[in-house]
């Protein structure tokens, strides 16, 4: 019994549940801000950035571990479910609410009802984001035939999280009638920018991890 729970099918599949929740509950916790004080150093973050962490290191594990192909039929699987719950919960929150409702629309819709908008910037960031990551990472374990497992991850995780704050700041917030235009857009994005690309380098440690426990059972 527990060695099915043991082939490199279990723990791909696994992996790729973990992904998938985490692209989610990215998109879920997102609207909130928090502030934490580091070195004396205000450092203000989406909570939605904890479990999209978990993200990095699983796609580059299992790019490393299967190939590219694997890495991006995870990301498709993903984005059809975000779509799929963006959909539902745009149904959910335009439904109308109960007399005895338990919840009423105050407490509801701040949390659920995001913009189209914001749901759209959200989707084709994480998508041709992540599809760019992945080439690029394929590209480079091409060129350093399978070394610096290091050096593949983080270059292809850096341009990847470039790409998808550029284009979900500018999709969600770019609006000239506003005074939103490009300068403010990406002076917005920089901070998000910043901690992205040191959430990368921390993330090095678990892609080497997340690739063993893969090759744990070949």
């Amino acid at each position: 019994m527990l060695k099915q729970f043991d082939s490199l099918e279990f723990r791909t599949t696994f992996l790729g549940f973990i992904f998938i929740a985490s692209v989610i509950t990215s998109n879920l916790l997102g609207g909130k801000v928090s502030e934490i004080n580091l070195l004396g150093i205000p450092i203000i973050f989406s909570v939605g950035l904890i479990p999209f962490f978990m993200t990095f290191f699983i796609l580059d594990a299992v790019n490393e571990v299967h190939g590219r192909q694997k890495a991006r039929e995870l990301i498709w699987l993903a984005m059809l479910t975000l779509v799929f719950v963006s959909i539902v919960t745009i149904i959910a929150v335009s439904l109308p609410y109960a007399e005895r409702s338990w919840i009423k629309a105050d407490a509801f819709e701040p949390v659920f009802n995001q913009s189209l908008r914001i749901i759209v910037a959200s989707i084709l960031a994480f998508f041709f984001a992540d599809q760019m990551d992945t080439r690029v990472f394929s590209y480079l374990k091409e060129k350093t035939k399978g070394n610096f497992l290091w050096l593949r991850s983080n270059v292809s995780n850096i341009i990847g999280q470039t790409i998808d704050t550029l284009i979900f700041m500018f999709i969600a917030f770019f609006d000239l009638a506003k005074g939103y235009d490009a300068g403010f857009v990406i002076a917005l994005a920089i901070p998000y920018l910043v901690l992205k690309i040191a959430l990368s380098f921390v993330n090095t440690p678990f892609v080497y991890a997340g690739v063993k426990w893969l090759q744990g059972s070949k």
